[in-house]
């Protein structure tokens, strides 16, 4: 995150109270938290804050290899960089909370602060749309509303912003007191409060309370006239006597009142009353949240003495705000990033930052004009060419007449298109290949047109998988580690069927310590990739060997046979370096691995070669998942242990030690050893519901409805005319089937899907492309999304009816079922 307003080192010690080791003239213009967004640093400094697992002094290493040599850190290392600087404070949150709150403070322009369990973004976005042409705006980045995010984006202000829209989010107790001193809005928006995080707190009471001390430090204040809590809280708090209120809502008393609305093509007309004036205006959207987000906006710009009559085209322009960053394949082995929807300087840097993330060596952007900002196009093309030229592209196209024309600013080899239809006369299917692309642009520019092109072809039947919660399951399971406990992810079976390569790729970037697949072919698809994290082949075949070897993956070795072979494979191949390998041992499982009455034979083999040396020795539990298997558990512990003791004390080293998978972190942390593998447990789900509360959701199986037939009393569906109405029904078909991983035993009612928030069941037989449900009792209509599983039905649930596990459930979806890979 680069700044335009800077500080030297000697002035942020003085701000932060820290002492400081290093050049105090030290220009910093950037800072950074994630060493995953470092690519060409100016005068950075680096964030050392402190995670679930590991503190940021963790990656202090990895940042100063990327270039940052300037750090804020709560403890000195024992071996200070060449060159580095330190800024020492006791605590690093806090001080960065601490400088954004100087930072505020430095400008006197008007600022909106948002909170609220719905709608932030949406409201933010929205008012920036409508507003950025009168106004030179600072805002929050995506969805930066919490402690660290809040900081991070009030230190994008500086001299020429006048006017800021800061979105402020609190997940538990005592978190907004920070924020509101380090926003202190001007006018404070209170959108609604919900369930959303409602787990941390007593109450809705309770959650209202810490949302509305947002509101105790503005001078004025807009919020929801009909939620009686919020009016209470407000009318009851003397702190509010004296601050101009405005609401919005049906009341008779909201000051922006919505009068009526009617939806019509897909708008919606809202009439609205304002002290007694009417106005109306338009939406492009019907739902219900969209027309309380727009009365929001209303109320905002009556808030800045505005005449909503001269909005009134720009509400009928708003566009969607697609809150998530979308990750697809691509014809010829490509990968496409599809982040077409808004086009100003701040998503162009979130856009760069996620395309460095790939690994794939080949890189290209497609970038249009930048429509929404009020710089003049020179100073504009030139920060867009200063943000763009760090990265290393294979190719950059540019499409637009504006952004053209300032070519020769961008460094890589530039192709410069009038129009989108203009370059598509140019592309060809066979000069795109093993490359990623992100698409990146205004809505007007229609870049849909090009990601219909190189997008790999699927139909209407997909699986969602959100990185973002990835991360944080991850996270969540490390939060049970020690800091030094090693991990290793499994991404056999294509990740549980949901990709290897684009999970792998995650994996990489959050320093996962090794990766576990099940057979060498997978391993080598990953490098070619550009996966270069260490990685197991759990099962090497005998014909893979050479593979194994050539790509550098390390085998399991589960009998004295099999590492005979694999030692002849390297003397043909002449390895003169010893080659890491894993020895699994059988403690009970009785599948594969070494018993203790065959350690012998192994330990002599390996005392009579240098040719290979032991990274590690595993064994896999049989019950973990089980509580009252536990003795079992603890007899394989037992023979784990003394297996690998015995065979260190033979062989001289201790090679990493682990045995627990998913269900073994959460039911056995005591026995995490050197290291832990993590598996399904990563997408979301784990045999212990206590534990699985605190993870999110990361797959969702989703469909349409292609179509829906009115059908009488007496009339059947399906083959075999397995079911016949009893009723008039609504029978909608779904264009998915058992080709695509539904088994065909869950025809007859015996599974649910969800259609616009209710579960419709199952009727006749599952076709192979296609399925049909009931949808008497429900308000929908063709093209409407379904949700086979994800939230409801959860994947336990729908493992449930499928009569299997979760997964069966994964791995059994059709590889014709694109996946989709998003951050929100």
């Amino acid at each position: 995150m680069k700044t335009k307003t800077n500080y030297n080192l000697g002035e942020l010690a003085q701000i932060l109270n820290a002492k400081l080791i290093g050049d105090k003239e030290q220009t910093i213009e950037e800072y950074y938290f994630d060493t995953r967004t470092i690519v060409c640093p100016t005068n950075g400094l680096f964030i050392t804050l402190k995670g679930l697992q590991k503190s940021g002094a963790y990656y202090l290493d990895e940042a100063y290899q990327k270039g940052i040599r300037s750090f804020l850190v709560s403890s000195i290392p024992a071996q200070p960089k060449d060159g580095a600087n330190y800024l020492l404070v006791q605590d690093v949150l806090v001080a960065l909370q601490m400088l954004a709150k100087h930072h505020r403070q430095r400008f006197t322009l008007p600022l909106f602060g948002i909170t609220g369990s719905n709608g932030k973004t949406v409201v933010k976005e929205w008012l920036y749309q409508l507003l950025w042409n009168e106004y030179n705006i600072a805002r929050s980045p995506k969805s930066y509303n919490s402690q660290l995010g809040v900081p991070f984006s009030v230190l994008l202000i500086d001299e020429h912003n006048d006017l800021g829209i800061f979105e402020a989010g609190v997940s538990q107790p005592n978190e907004m007191q920070a924020l509101r001193c380090i926003l202190q809005p001007t006018t404070a928006i209170l959108t609604n409060i919900g369930s959303a995080h409602l787990e941390n707190f007593l109450d809705r009471r309770s959650l209202a309370l810490e949302k509305i001390q947002l509101l105790e430090a503005a001078q004025e204040i807009i919020y929801p006239a009909d939620d009686e809590l919020i009016e209470e809280l407000i009318s009851s708090n003397p702190v509010f006597d004296s601050k101009r209120r405005i609401t919005f809502g049906k009341s008779d008393k909201a000051t922006v009142q919505l009068k009526q609305y009617q939806t019509i093509n897909g708008q919606s007309s809202i009439d609205i009353e304002i002290s007694g004036v009417l106005f109306n205006i338009i939406i492009p959207f019907t739902d219900q949240a969209s027309i309380q987000n727009a009365l929001i906006c209303c109320a905002s710009i009556y808030s800045l003495n505005k005449n909503l009559n001269d909005y009134k085209s720009k509400f009928e322009k708003l566009l969607p705000i697609e809150m998530r960053l979308e990750i697809k394949e691509a014809i010829n082995n490509s990968i496409l990033i599809n982040d077409a929807f808004n086009s100003d300087l701040i998503s162009l840097k979130n856009a760069l930052d996620t395309l460095a993330q790939q690994s794939r060596e080949r890189k290209v952007l497609v970038l249009t004009d930048i429509l929404q900002s009020k710089l003049a196009d020179k100073e504009l093309y030139q920060k867009t060419a200063e943000l763009v030229n760090p990265y290393h592209f294979t190719e950059i196209v540019l499409i637009g007449e504006k952004i053209s024309a300032y070519k020769k600013l961008f460094k890589s080899y530039v192709r410069a298109f009038s129009s989108t239809d203009d370059f598509l006369r140019h592309i060809q299917h066979e000069n795109i290949h093993n490359e990623v692309i992100l698409l990146k642009g205004s809505r007007i520019f229609q870049l849909e047109k090009i990601s219909d092109y190189i997008e790999k072809k699927s139909h209407d039947t997909v699986l969602e998988i959100n990185l973002e919660h990835l991360e944080h399951n991850i996270q969540t399971y490390r939060s049970l580690l020690k800091p030094e406990t090693k991990i290793m992810a499994m991404v056999k079976a294509n990740s549980y069927g949901i990709g290897s390569f684009e999970i792998a790729n995650v994996l990489q970037q959050m320093k996962v310590n090794f990766l576990g697949v099940a057979i060498a072919d997978e391993g080598k698809e990953l490098r070619k990739a550009g996966i270069s994290t260490p990685i197991i082949v759990m099962n090497p075949e005998q014909h893979s060997y050479a593979t194994v070897i050539d790509y550098q993956l390390e085998p399991e070795i589960y009998t004295a046979r099999v590492l005979q072979l694999f030692l002849q494979k390297l003397q043909e191949k002449q390895i003169s370096q010893p080659f890491p390998i894993h020895i699994k041992l059988e403690t009970g499982m009785n599948r594969l691995g070494f018993k203790p009455n065959q350690l012998d034979e192994l330990i002599k083999i390996l005392q009579s070669t240098n040719l290979v040396f032991v990274r590690s020795i595993f064994s896999h539990l049989a019950t973990a998942d089980m509580p009252s298997e536990k003795d079992y558990v603890q007899q394989q512990f037992a023979v784990f242990n003394s297996s690998y003791q015995y065979i260190t004390d033979k062989i001289g080293y201790q090679p990493i030690k682990h045995i627990l998978n998913s269900p073994g972190i959460v039911a056995y942390p005591e026995h995490q050893y050197d290291m832990v593998r993590l598996g399904i447990g990563m997408y979301g789900y784990s045999e212990y519901s206590d534990f699985m509360q605190k993870l999110k959701t990361v797959v969702q199986f989703k469909s349409v409805i292609s179509q829906i037939n009115e059908i009488e009393e007496g009339e059947t569906v399906s083959y075999g005319r397995r079911f016949t109405a009893e009723r008039h029904s609504r029978i909608a078909t779904l264009p998915v089937g058992y080709a695509d991983g539904i088994r065909r035993s869950l025809g007859y009612g015996n599974a649910k899907v969800n259609i616009n928030g209710q579960l419709a069941a199952t009727v006749g037989t599952i076709c192979m492309d296609m399925m049909m449900v009931d949808v008497t009792e429900i308000d929908c209509k063709a093209g409407d999304e379904v949700i086979i599983f994800g939230e409801n039905p959860s994947l336990s649930k729908f493992a449930e009816w499928m009569q299997t596990i979760p997964y069966e459930v994964l791995t059994s979806i059709s590889s014709r079922v694109q996946r989709v890979y998003y951050q929100e």
